[in-house]
């Protein structure tokens, strides 16, 4: 809560009304326009910094998260970058459970901010860099044993309607109100699911006619509905080869967008050279889904995306190579 000066009294009161810029650079000789979101410019460096916010005060406000109880939370990195801010600030302990092939950057930030991070193997043969469900259920087995040996409150940003919320009720109208309500499209890289679920519910209820797509790595559509047939890519933190994300709606996605790994690094390069915007592979995959979008059915028209986590947390990838 800020004071009646203008003074915030935490690092907690920045998160969340980051700005909105049209790419009138990327989109150069292009009919039609992109405004994106920078949700890297939240204070730990990514959209997930509202999603934690808001999973630990809905859990205060409802008692079943205890003071000095620890929280424990299954992660690409962006979300236990959140966790870990908000329950320093709010002074639980904090446990990311990772898997070992997610960015350095994003364990140093966590462990920073005090977390202790759990580390997990891949499976066999899998490369760093690369997280699939097979490791993602890993993970998932140890924050188990985690939550049961101490007792710990998870965070279970998968299933928590908080997760959407969070996007329901501030990203999806603040766009609206920087566009004046006038958007055509909305594309989002699905990880849990919850900014495209949050996103599109506010989008519908104003205007059903605004159409909502999922961005999914290609050879990893499996939302699509289509078999499989990659498991390794560079977008961290989505495409997990998942068909039953709790928090999606199925009758709010209009369509699906695949993108390859070359498209999304060229895209958020780009986006670094010729809008000054230093974005993360996630970033350039829903960037290179609207170009799409522009190129095709919606020429002439609006197309909003999020900037999804900072450049930052991916020095360590070819990303910058």
């Amino acid at each position: 809560m800020k004071t009646t000066d203008g003074i915030c009294s935490s690092v907690l009161d920045v998160i969340g009304r980051t700005p909105i810029v049209e790419l009138s650079r990327l989109t150069r000789g292009l009919p039609g326009r992109i405004l994106a979101k920078l949700e890297y410019l939240n204070p730990a460096g990514s959209k997930k910094d509202l999603v934690a916010l808001r999973i630990i005060e809905e859990a205060e406000q409802q008692g079943s998260l205890k003071p000095g109880q620890a929280v424990v939370e299954v992660t690409s990195g962006n979300t236990g970058n959140g966790l870990a801010m908000v329950c320093a600030v709010k002074g639980y302990p904090f446990v990311a459970i990772m898997s070992k092939g997610n960015s350095p950057e994003r364990v140093a930030i966590s462990r920073a901010m005090g977390a202790e991070v759990i580390l997990v193997d891949q499976v066999p043969g899998h490369t760093a860099g690369h997280v699939t469900g097979e490791d993602l259920q890993r993970v998932e087995e140890a924050a188990a044993r985690v939550v049961a040996e101490r007792g710990a409150f998870r965070a279970d940003q998968f299933n928590r309607e908080s997760n959407t919320r969070a996007h329901y009720q501030h990203t999806g109208p603040h766009f609206l109100e920087a566009a004046g309500g006038r958007i055509d499209a909305f594309c989002d890289i699905v990880g849990t699911g919850g900014s495209f679920a949050g996103c599109a519910m506010a989008f519908k209820e104003h205007d059903p006619n605004i159409k909502c797509f999922v961005v999914e790595p290609a050879g990893a559509e499996v939302l699509a509905g289509c078999l499989q047939t990659c498991c390794a890519h560079l977008l961290q933190g989505a495409g997990y080869g998942r068909a039953d994300l709790r928090l999606v709606r199925r009758e709010h996605i209009d369509g699906f967008v695949a993108v390859t790994d070359a498209e999304a690094t060229a895209t958020t390069r780009r986006l670094a050279r010729e809008e000054g915007i230093f974005g993360g592979f996630t970033a350039g995959a829903n960037l290179s889904a609207a170009l799409k979008l522009l190129q095709g059915d919606f020429a002439g028209k609006t197309v909003a995306v999020t900037i999804c986590d900072s450049g930052m947390k991916y020095f360590s990838t070819n990303l910058w190579a």
